[in-house]
């Protein structure tokens, strides 16, 4: 059975950027929706009970089922998506990423304000519901890339690209401080971006 990634900061603690009321909602609410609900659906394939998420998502092209495929690609990629979100954000956030994780960045985008200005632009520009991301492949090449909905670079290629940073952008992940300014999200998302637990991830992709 899949459970949430455990939070190490109080729901309040990301204030002013992120409140605590939409944390409160995000968090106990839609993740936990997500959870509930890819857990039921994995009841039906006793086969994948013990799997990792990453090995249910590599297994989806051979469910001949489309709507329990539809029902795992939709709430496990918002459980793993929020996942990553969640884990990469603290309220000592917002420093710039060190190592050979800036390394790449230098080498990839230019700079760590070009990759921001590539995230937010994906982002801001992602039409309804959905995410914007930095993924790594197992060399350590770096990618900014959006999904729809709650897809993600690692279900759209088959594994060959892992995210190892999200910008949710369903409304629910800003829109009770924010209202209609995405744009402002994005600018406080940074603030609180844990680099430390994104260099983890980048590390584990290329492992």
């Amino acid at each position: 059975m899949f459970k949430q990634a455990e939070l190490n900061y109080n729901f309040n603690a990301l204030e002013p950027y992120i409140d605590e009321l939409t944390m409160i909602t995000h968090y106990s609410k839609h993740h936990a929706a997500y959870t509930n609900n890819l857990n039921s659906a994995l009841a039906n394939l006793p086969e994948l009970l013990d799997k990792s998420i990453e090995e249910v998502f590599l297994y989806l092209p051979e469910l001949s089922d489309q709507t329990l495929k539809t029902a795992i690609t939709n709430n496990g990629g918002g459980y793993y998506n929020h996942n990553l979100y969640f884990t990469t954000l603290s309220p000592e956030g917002g420093h710039k990423p060190d190592g050979r994780l800036a390394e790449e960045i230098n080498k990839d985008f230019g700079s760590f304000d070009e990759l921001k200005s590539k995230l937010s632009a994906a982002a801001i520009s992602r039409f309804g519901s959905g995410w914007a991301w930095l993924s790594a492949d197992k060399n350590g090449n770096l990618k900014v890339s959006s999904t729809p909905n709650q897809d993600n670079p690692f279900i759209e290629s088959h594994g060959e690209w892992v995210p190892i940073l999200g910008i949710d952008v369903w409304e629910h992940a800003y829109y009770l401080k924010y209202k209609n300014l995405r744009a402002d999200y994005i600018n406080s998302f940074f603030e609180v971006v844990d680099w430390n637990a994104v260099t983890e991830y980048y590390n584990k992709a290329r492992s």
